[in-house]
């Protein structure tokens, strides 16, 4: 992720107060891991520094989240923590593969047009789940997209055969099995009926894509008086990505 902010940090650390994930990160900041600062609406944002990143032995380009893109970066940060909060993903030893992460394999090698998804969550072969070793591509989707941008987005991730970063005879191999089992669209009210039609114009393809709503969280949160200590409630587990069978 390219940061998140302070209430989501608490609940990424299970509940912590306010005071708590702000004292972690003051300890952070101090050590010269991480920065935090006011950045919109809500509680300040967090992010790591370039030693941070060493730290973590990643070498992504040290940068705060982009001003534009914060309330996004935030419905995404809110689609992992609700799909790590559940038990089937926990147990299945499921993992997260962000957009930051797919972006740095590729190099700068993204075209114009172009798409990478928000996420990638795998899941291991021989867990007691029915999709185990599938790869499914995470779409947190805010605001809608034209109706034709949403279709090749759809269809562009589902007939992905490559890794994010393989050469680009490998990206899309006919006859190869796709890379993307299926795609998980987490939409807000807004979206979510854009994403319906567009799914419904791909045919058969349209049974690979699942959509579910945002999860309460998502959203920017107001500002919080300094220095609350209030907790952070967890994500209402009838909003957030179920992982049952999904059905289209």
């Amino acid at each position: 992720m390219y940061g998140l902010q302070l209430d989501q940090l608490a609940e990424l650390l299970g509940g912590a107060t306010i005071r708590q994930a702000r004292a972690l990160v003051g300890r952070w900041a101090k050590a010269g891991l991480a920065e935090s600062a006011p950045l919109g609406p809500g509680s300040p944002w967090v992010w790591v520094t370039r030693a941070g990143l060493q730290a973590c032995g990643v070498r992504y380009a040290p940068a705060p989240p982009a001003l534009a893109r914060l309330a996004h970066t935030r419905a995404v940060t809110a689609v992992r923590l609700a799909l790590q909060a559940v038990p089937a993903y926990r147990d299945a030893g499921a993992y997260w593969r962000s957009e930051r992460r797919l972006r740095a394999r590729l190099g700068g090698r993204l075209g114009a047009r172009d798409h990478l998804p928000d996420a990638e969550v795998h899941w291991p072969d021989g867990t007691g789940v029915s999709w185990a070793g599938e790869c499914w591509a995470i779409e947190a989707e805010r605001t809608a997209k034209t109706l034709a941008r949403t279709t090749a987005i759809m269809r562009e991730l589902l007939a992905r055969t490559g890794d994010y970063g393989c050469p680009a005879a490998d990206a899309r191999v006919p006859g190869l099995p796709p890379r993307h089992a299926r795609v998980l669209y987490v939409c807000s009210p807004a979206a979510a009926g854009t994403v319906l039609r567009a799914r419904d114009t791909i045919g058969s393809l349209g049974a690979r894509i699942h959509v579910r709503m945002l999860p309460p969280s998502a959203e920017m949160p107001p500002a919080q008086p300094h220095g609350a200590t209030g907790t952070t409630a967890a994500p209402e587990t009838t909003a957030a990505p179920r992982t049952t069978r999904p059905r289209p």
